[in-house]
């Protein structure tokens, strides 16, 4: 089993994904469950490609946090 965070943005009605995890691994839908589905199947194969070519699967090492920031941050 593997685990890789994805990052998920939404741009001109629709949504991409990207993994910091797999370099050239990424997915666009156009909601954010279809570019979540989307991003599996391309993480999948990305990972069975991997493994067809002998490369080890990277270990996932990102992650991600929110910033609250409480002022209003002026120049």
């Amino acid at each position: 089993m593997y685990r890789f965070l994805i990052v998920i943005e939404k741009a001109n009605g629709n949504h991409s994904s990207y993994s910091p995890d797999l370099p050239g691994c990424v997915a666009t839908g156009s909601t954010r469950e279809e570019v979540e589905q989307n991003m599996y199947e391309a993480i999948v194969m990305h990972v069975e490609g991997l493994a067809e070519d002998g490369v080890p699967v990277p270990t996932s090492e990102a992650f991600s946090e929110y910033l609250v920031i409480r002022e209003p941050i002026t120049a």
